[in-house]
């Protein structure tokens, strides 16, 4: 009896130190995001919540994207600086609105399935959300409060440096492509 009483004891204080341990990790990885990152958000694909802390030391960029819009072929661009610079510390964060022009009127699986078919895009794309106004979500109020410029249309496009600053903002037109846009990009990624 008293060895089934010392093995209990021995299961439970292994526990407590392992939850303990585990919860020590959660607040330093959380006391290591930076506040602009510090936000859960749905996935686009299956809508299941993941928070933005995981990009902490990436150098990224957020982009609202809609399905209809005259500015749609830039996910092709947004894929290949992807697939490019990933390896380098890039990522690309995309997130459907409707706010400009009810250009994305589907459902969150309706565009997944359009920009994986269309475009092949691999980059995180989140389910569909305010990105403007006193309603828009948490993340892109937390952008605007550290600096970005508010989005005027679709595929807007905000730099973020490896620490969770903004960097710059750049409005629609602005392609993937854009040389200024790169070498942002590319002076970020050099930077540790």
């Amino acid at each position: 009896m008293k060895k089934i009483i010392s093995t209990i004891l021995r299961c439970t204080l292994l526990s407590s130190f392992f939850i303990g341990a585990h919860a020590y990790a959660q607040t330093s990885a959380n006391a290591a995001c930076p506040a602009t990152l510090n936000h859960t958000v749905q996935r686009l694909q299956d809508e299941a919540s993941q928070n933005l802390c995981q990009y902490a030391g990436k150098v990224i960029l957020v982009v609202n994207t809609a399905s209809y819009c005259g500015y749609t072929v830039q996910y092709e661009g947004l894929e290949k600086l992807y697939a490019k610079y990933k390896d380098q510390g890039l990522v690309v964060l995309g997130f459907a609105s409707n706010d400009f022009g009810q250009q994305e009127p589907g459902a969150n699986k309706e565009i997944a399935e359009f920009c994986n078919n269309t475009y092949g895009v691999k980059f995180p794309m989140f389910a569909k959300t305010s990105v403007i106004g006193p309603s828009s979500n948490p993340f892109y109020q937390s952008l605007m409060k550290a600096g970005a410029r508010p989005p005027k249309w679709n595929f807007h496009k905000i730099l973020l440096d490896r620490k969770g600053n903004v960097m710059a903002s750049y409005p629609s037109k602005v392609t993937p492509a854009d040389k200024k846009l790169v070498a942002d990009i590319e002076q970020a990624l050099a930077q540790r």
